[in-house]
């Protein structure tokens, strides 16, 4: 199936890693030029090398930047569209906050919270759809973590920026629609990352158990016996992004493989 992708420019925050970077990958193989955003140059620069040894001939640049910074955002989305032109697509997958038991929370918690993943998205979604619409067409797709659906009592902080962040994403795209601007989520479950692979270690260290014995323990809850690839999510991705899905809009579509029954 032609996704209809080829040379449009795709901007992914947090797109040196995990689910950014599987997103990039599968991108690239539609023939999209892509723009990756992080923090860090050296990982950045690591993701780049990586992805052109996959795809030899695809387009990749890269901007660093904190995007809890509205003004660095800013200047990201300058230099990305400097460097290729345009975004025609863009792609949140960036910021992640701490996991802490309800008990040891502080006002400081909740506002780190928010300013590492609802404002970083908020901050390059703010400039960005409003070029959008005024070209008449753009598509955003924001990678927003299961926890907006289902509270942990030890993830409450970033459940409540992950939820504002599902909210934000119905609401844009009502408010866009009308100017060409597709506005969709997916909020992917347990997804075999970096930050999963050490949040596991953590795991086996807290309950003194091995590293194994704690995967095991988590595989054993996911009702398809198996944890998500980020691939899996990249391509739901890619999909909501290309204009085969050019009549969804305002969904936030749950990739947790069932762990959460939910209508």
């Amino acid at each position: 199936m032609d996704l209809n992708l080829k040379d449009k420019h795709v901007l992914i925050t947090g797109g040196s890693k995990g689910i950014g970077l599987a997103c990039a990958a599968a991108f690239l193989q539609e023939g999209a030029r892509v723009t990756l955003v992080a923090r860090q140059a050296e990982t950045l620069d690591a993701a780049k090398r990586k992805l052109l040894e996959q795809v030899p001939s695809a387009v990749v640049h890269v901007c660093a930047a904190d995007l809890t910074d509205a003004g660095q955002a800013a200047q990201a989305l300058a230099q990305a569209q400097s460097l290729n032109g345009p975004v025609d697509v863009l792609v949140n997958s960036a910021g992640a906050a701490k996991r802490t038991p309800a008990p040891e929370l502080t006002p400081q918690a909740w506002h780190d919270a928010m300013q590492s993943k609802f404002f970083s998205y908020v901050h390059m979604m703010d400039p960005t759809i409003k070029a959008m619409a005024a070209r008449g067409q753009g598509a955003i797709v924001n990678v927003i973590g299961n926890g907006g659906k289902v509270a942990s009592p030890v993830h409450l902080p970033g459940g409540s920026a992950n939820a504002a962040l599902m909210l934000a994403t119905a609401g844009l795209a009502n408010a866009y629609a009308g100017q060409g601007v597709r506005v969709n989520g997916v909020n992917p479950g347990m997804t075999l990352t970096e930050r999963l692979d050490k949040a596991i270690e953590t795991d086996a260290r807290n309950s003194q158990i091995s590293k194994e014995t704690a995967l095991a323990r988590t595989v054993e809850k996911l009702p398809l016996g198996r944890i998500a690839d980020p691939q899996e999510v990249a391509n739901a991705v890619v999909f909501l992004a290309s204009s085969r899905a050019s009549y969804i809009n305002g969904v936030n579509l749950m990739m947790d493989g069932s762990l959460v029954p939910m209508i």
